[in-house]
C-alpha cells in the first residue's frame, strides 16, 4: 500500500522569521543570453543589471522580475574562481535561494549557533538609496541560502545594481510567486537535510512520501517536504530509492555532479492561459497520455475547469482535504537534464499532487529513455 504521511502538525518554532523568498540566483555560463531566454519564453522583465559598467569587475548579473518572483542570472567574467568552477562542474544551475528577513545579523547568528556553515558573515551594502545587509549559509551540495535584510533600502533591489529598461518587453504570462523549490540529494542524505532544516532553521516536516507512493515499474524515490511556520517557504527534499533502472534523481545527480535544486514551482491564478502562452513561446512540457483524463474526474471530483483544455495542454489535477490543484512540468531548461520548472495553480489544496506522481514519473522516464539514461 502506498504511503503518504502528514506528520502531526508541529508548533511553529522558526529559528528566525522569514518573510518569503527574496530572490533565486542562477550561476550560468552566459547570463546575457540566459536572461533573454527567460524574458522571451517565460515573460520575465529585465529590471536591473550589475557588472563592469557599474563597478563590479568579476561578474555580470541580470535581475529579472515577474509578479513577486525575482531571478538573478550571474556569469563570471573569466575562468578563475568559485563561480567558474561551479559552472564547469554543474552546468547552469541554482546557486542561491535567498530568504527575506527583518534582521539579517540576528538570523545569521542564530543559524550559526544551531550548526549552520557560514558562506558570508553579515555584510552591509550601501548606496544613495540606503543599505542592504546580506549574510549566507550553506545547504545541500554547493547551494546556499542568502539572508537578506532590506528594511532600510529604498531602491528597487540592492546596491550595485543599476535600474535597467529595455525596448524588448514580452508580456508577462501570469506567474505570481515561488510556491516551492525541490532539492535532490544522494541516497541516505534526505533525513540529514530534513534534520538540518528542522534543527538549524526550525522548519517542520509537512508531508512525507515513501518509495511506494513515488514509484513506477522501473524506478522510485522518497521525499519529505519541509516548511517554515508561515508556510511561505517550502522545500521538498528527494533522494533515490532502489528500482529496476536509474531513477530521475540518479540521472539528475549524475549530470549535475552532486546534489542541487531539481525544480522551481511557480504559481499562477490561471494555469490554462499561462501554459498556452508558454507553449506559444517555445517552452516544452512533459506529455501525459490521454487515458489519464478518462478517469481523473472520477478520482478528484468536480472542478471549476473544463477537462478538455486541461487534456489538450497536459495539465494534471489532484485533490486533498482542503481543495484541489492544477500542475504541469516543463522539460529540463538546460541541455544537461537537470533543472526544470513546475507551473501550479492552487484551488485550496496545500499538497503537492501525490495522485499524479505515477503519471508524471512515467512521463519523465520516457524522456530519460530518449536520452539513453533510464
Amino acid at each position: 500500500m502506498a504511503t503518504t504521511t502528514a506528520p502531526a502538525k508541529e508548533t511553529a518554532h522558526d529559528t528566525f522569521p522569514i518573510n518569503g523568498t527574496d530572490y533565486i540566483e542562477f550561476w550560468v555560463g552566459n547570463a546575457k543570453q540566459s536572461a533573454l531566454f527567460y524574458r522571451a519564453a517565460f515573460g520575465f522583465q529585465l529590471t536591473g543589471y550589475r557588472g563592469p559598467e557599474t563597478g563590479v569587475r568579476d561578474r555580470a548579473s541580470y535581475l529579472l522580475e515577474q509578479g513577486k518572483i525575482r531571478l538573478v542570472l550571474t556569469t563570471p567574467m573569466g575562468p578563475e574562481g568559485e563561480m567558474a568552477a561551479h559552472i564547469a562542474k554543474h552546468g547552469d544551475g541554482v546557486r542561491d535561494m535567498a530568504f527575506w528577513v527583518d534582521d539579517a545579523r540576528d538570523a545569521y547568528a542564530k543559524a550559526i549557533e544551531r550548526g549552520a556553515v557560514s558562506v558570508q558573515e553579515p555584510t552591509v551594502m550601501k548606496d544613495d538609496q540606503g543599505e542592504v545587509i546580506i549574510a549566507g549559509i550553506r545547504t545541500y551540495g554547493d547551494t546556499i541560502h542568502s539572508i537578506v535584510e532590506r528594511k532600510n533600502y529604498r531602491g528597487p533591489f540592492m546596491p550595485g545594481f543599476r535600474k535597467t529598461e529595455s525596448p524588448f518587453m514580452p508580456a508577462p504570462v501570469g506567474l505570481k510567486y515561488v510556491d516551492h523549490c525541490v532539492g535532490n540529494v544522494e541516497l541516505g542524505k534526505m533525513n540529514h537535510w530534513v534534520d538540518f532544516y528542522s534543527k538549524v532553521l526550525g522548519f517542520y516536516n509537512l508531508l512525507s512520501f515513501d518509495d511506494k507512493t513515488i514509484s513506477t515499474e522501473y524506478s522510485a524515490l522518497m521525499s519529505k517536504v519541509m516548511t517554515n511556520g508561515n508556510g511561505r517557504i517550502k522545500f521538498p527534499i528527494n533522494e533515490p530509492a532502489a528500482g529496476k533502472k536509474k531513477s530521475q534523481i540518479e540521472e539528475y545527480l549524475d549530470f549535475y555532479r552532486g546534489p542541487g535544486v531539481q525544480h522551481i514551482a511557480v504559481a499562477t491564478d490561471d494555469i490554462i492561459t499561462t501554459v498556452r502562452q508558454l507553449k506559444s513561446r517555445g517552452v516544452e512540457f512533459l506529455t501525459i497520455p490521454k487515458v489519464y483524463y478518462d478517469t481523473v474526474l472520477d478520482r478528484v471530483g468536480k472542478i471549476d475547469e473544463d477537462i478538455a483544455p486541461l487534456a489538450e495542454l497536459g495539465i494534471l489535477v489532484d485533490r486533498d482535504d482542503e481543495g484541489y490543484l492544477l500542475q504541469i512540468f516543463t522539460k529540463p531548461v538546460f541541455d544537461r537534464p537537470t533543472l526544470f520548472f513546475e507551473i501550479i495553480q492552487r484551488k485550496g489544496a496545500k499538497s503537492f499532487g501525490a495522485g499524479n506522481f505515477k503519471a508524471l514519473f512515467e512521463s519523465i522516464e520516457r524522456e530519460q529513455a530518449l536520452r539513453g539514461n533510464l
